[in-house]
């Protein structure tokens, strides 16, 4: 199964494009990142970690497009932070 392929299929099935992008203040800064970016960068993990996201993206669908936007906004945030603490160690 091409996890990467599902995602983009389940997104296009609701209507949601994959260009559009979530707004964070990161120090003051002005961050954006496409929903594009967050499942290319979660479906660069390993092969688990893919299905992990792919199964809490389906799951968030269930909720409607309230689950699915904080879905985003978390996997997005779990991002930044990641790419912040990677900075500084």
């Amino acid at each position: 199964m091409d996890v990467a392929k599902e995602c983009r299929e389940l997104l296009k099935n609701e209507g949601i494009n994959l260009a559009s992008a979530i707004e964070y203040e990161v120090n003051d800064e002005e961050m954006r990142l496409t929903l594009e970016y967050i499942v290319d960068t979660y479906m660069q993990a390993s092969q688990e970690s893919q299905l992990v996201f792919y199964t809490a993206l389906k799951k968030s669908m269930e909720s409607g497009n309230m689950g699915i936007e904080k879905f985003f906004e978390g996997m997005g945030q779990l991002l930044l932070l990641t790419h912040l603490s990677d900075k500084f160690q």
